[in-house]
């Protein structure tokens, strides 16, 4: 089988990564971009970053701090932490289920 057939791509929500993002804390666009990458191995681009982040803020999820040295950082809210427990929650219960209908090899 070729490689392209068995690459299913990233399974990467930009806003859930971006809430598990701020979930350690407070952070600009560029440092969300670079956690984004060490714990996910996706890495998103500019434009996917800052319109999930409209958003997210649009929404209540996320809130801008004060602009420090020309970065405008954000933080996770109280709706966006309970959102984000949501999710991992459902993606638990998706783990769990495609793990055990694995086929044990």
């Amino acid at each position: 089988m070729r490689k392209n057939q068995l690459d299913l791509g990233r399974f990467s929500d930009p806003s859930l990564l971006i809430l598990s993002s701020l979930a350690s804390g407070a952070k600009h666009g560029y440092a969300m971009m670079e956690d984004i990458f060490l714990f996910s191995g996706t890495r998103l681009e500019p434009g996917t970053l800052y319109g999930a982040i409209a958003r997210l803020e649009q929404r209540g999820l996320i809130e801008a701090l004060g602009v420090e040295e020309r970065r405008r950082p954000y933080r996770l809210t109280a709706s966006g932490a309970a959102a984000l427990r949501e999710q991992l929650a459902t993606w638990q219960r998706v783990i769990k289920v495609g793990l055990q209908r694995l086929p044990a090899l």
